[in-house]
């Protein structure tokens, strides 16, 4: 009985040693939207889907048209950046070739942002679409933060079932 609870701890001991197994799922990435006005869709994402504070990222956008979601030839756009309801950076208007404009942006405050995309003289609309996005950031230290508390549970679960587990099972033989 103590080689099994023995190998249980060591087990324990292994497996808490690991903060986190790399696999890959098909989702949709977490700091994503999108949102349909004028019978355009524009869809925003960040590559990381949480950006960290000071480092480059991207900012992916793609805008489709009706129903279909057909991907549009052309178009122009402008970004807006809010944090805590003041504006804290802008992209001027950019004209795109294609659907899709990936390009690198480095985030400066902690925390969620207002995204506002405008979206200039697309045809059958007058004027300006904005479309309005929540966007996260977090600090460098969030992964880690998450690391170690999901580290600490585990390995405090696994000395309570080996502290109590052998007691459990040694009532329920009696």
């Amino acid at each position: 009985m103590t080689k099994k609870r023995s190998g249980f701890l060591i087990f324990i001991l292994i497996f808490s040693s690991f903060s986190g197994f790399s696999s890959a799922y098909a989702h949709s990435m977490f700091n994503s939207a999108e949102q349909s006005y004028g019978n355009y869709r524009v869809q925003v994402a960040t590559a990381p889907e949480f950006p960290q504070i000071d480092e480059p990222s991207q900012f992916l956008i793609k805008v489709t048209k009706g129903f279909d979601y057909e991907e549009v030839d052309r178009f122009t756009m402008g970004i807006r950046v809010f944090y805590h309801d003041q504006q804290v950076d802008a992209i001027p208007p950019t004209s795109i070739e294609g659907s899709h404009w990936d390009f690198d942006y480095v985030w400066r405050n902690v925390g969620n942002h207002i995204v506002k995309v405008d979206l200039y003289d697309m045809e059958g609309t007058e004027g300006v679409l904005t479309y309005t996005f929540n966007m996260g950031t977090q600090s460098p230290f969030g992964v880690i933060f998450i690391g170690a508390i999901t580290t600490g549970a585990l390995v405090f679960v696994g000395v309570m079932l080996y502290i109590y587990l052998p007691k459990i099972l040694r009532k329920a033989k009696q």
